[in-house]
């Protein structure tokens, strides 16, 4: 989403810089100038004056308040996570939320969540599907059905909110239920160096996936019939919504986030976690190819609202609207 923003101001005349330490690796194309630190922290020395300070992370509130207090720009704060729910360092993530008034948040979940804990009310920038994801009109009739999850890396502890082990727990019900149907497991080619995604991957019960760019994501989601999320705490969930632009039908967990775009019963899905339900919802899917459709069609209607240019719009409608009331 950084890369996107920064690219999309840039492309509305706008000069932008990211201050990254020496270690900090780009994995998307970024068109903006790179500003790279001597050391391995950002220190408030390293920050140039400008017209708006973002910080997008929690160990970053601070020192970019310190930058703007010393006259350097006016401090937003970008909230792509509530961290203090889910890192280790409860207590400092959540006393950054006082840090700064400014704040923008991706989702009306997030929004309330931030107002009712911290009383700050920050503005929705919401997330955007790339231009690389589309439904390509290849599914064929009367195949096998295709049922696809996205499995990340769960070393490190920062995973537990993605309920993977609910996933297979629930892939494996379904595979001895529907035998003819493919389960499809999604993870990136650098993730797939973890023990524990090797060993969901090596079961000959479903098919491994491992996408190289969103390119080759996209043909594997418009391979898919029914995209599954078992995700319960995601500020956006994005990939519901790139297998909806993609044509696939959705079932999801209620995960926060999610609910900007999800309708249960119309275009996709949705239960609560205690309520155990992918299983019968998938299945329900199986077998119902009318409603099925019905959701495919709403879905990929609602995704097609999602994009960054509406982002990037929002984004800097919010930062100017910042500047001027500071």
């Amino acid at each position: 989403m950084l890369v996107e923003l920064a690219n999309g101001l840039t492309e509305r005349g706008h000069e932008v810089a990211v201050i990254m330490p020496p270690q900090g690796v780009i994995e998307y194309p970024l068109k903006v100038n790179v500003k790279r630190t001597r050391r391995p922290n950002i220190t408030v020395g390293d920050i140039p004056k400008s017209d708006v300070i973002i910080s997008n992370y929690y160990t970053l509130t601070s020192i970019c308040e310190q930058a703007s207090q010393s006259g350097k720009g006016v401090h937003v704060r970008l909230s792509l996570c509530y961290e203090p729910v889910f890192l280790p360092d409860h207590e400092s993530s959540f006393k950054s939320y006082h840090t700064s008034k400014n704040l923008i948040v991706l989702s009306n979940w997030q929004k309330q969540l931030i107002q009712l804990n911290h009383g700050i009310e920050g503005e929705i920038v919401p997330v955007g599907v790339s231009k690389n994801f589309s439904n390509l009109g290849k599914r064929v009739i009367n195949k096998n059905l295709e049922v696809s999850g996205i499995l990340r890396i769960p070393d490190g502890g920062f995973s537990w909110h993605r309920e993977q082990e609910y996933l297979m727990e629930s892939f494996t019900a379904l595979k001895h239920k529907y035998p003819n149907v493919t389960f499809n497991l999604i993870t990136p080619p650098g993730e797939m160096s973890s023990p524990i995604l090797r060993q969901f991957h090596s079961n000959p019960l479903f098919n491994s996936l491992s996408p190289k760019n969103d390119q080759q994501l996209n043909e594997y989601l418009n391979r898919t019939d029914i995209f599954v999320s078992s995700s319960t705490y995601d500020t956006a969930s994005l990939p519901g919504l790139e297998a909806m632009k993609c044509g696939a039908a959705l079932v999801t967990v209620y995960s926060g986030g999610n609910m900007d775009y999800c309708r249960h019963g119309q275009n996709c899905l949705l239960s609560y976690r205690y309520e155990n339900k992918l299983v019968p919802h998938v299945s329900t899917l199986i077998e119902n190819a009318q409603l099925r459709t019905k959701l495919i069609h709403e879905g990929e209607k609602e995704a097609r609202k999602w994009t960054w240019e509406r982002s990037v719009y929002l984004f800097e409608k919010a930062i100017q609207q910042f500047k001027s009331t500071s």
